[in-house]
């Protein structure tokens, strides 16, 4: 069976890939600067994104990876991991 091309789209994030799984998932830790009116100041934020990982790429675990929307791959995925930007 031949598999479809996934064209990305929308958003680009950059973040630490904390899990691998088997069939080609991974979860990927982005952070973020949050801003607090009442106190003016910012605080570090992170979420934690369900993403493809395709086996032309194969991240590993603390690979510094750049992630893309794109199409519903399945209930909880949304990105596919487009490069390595640092292992």
């Amino acid at each position: 069976m031949k598999s479809k091309k996934i064209s990305p789209r929308g958003r680009i994030l950059k973040g630490v890939l904390v899990k691998k799984d088997t069939f080609g998932s991974a979860t990927v830790k982005v952070e973020h600067i949050h801003f607090i009116k009442k106190y003016e100041r910012y605080e570090k934020r992170h979420s934690k994104i369900r993403v493809h990982n395709p086996k032309e790429i194969d991240a590993k675990v603390n690979d510094i990876v750049k992630i893309q929307e794109c199409r519903p791959i399945s209930k909880t995925k949304h990105f596919i991991i487009t490069e390595i930007i640092k292992k």
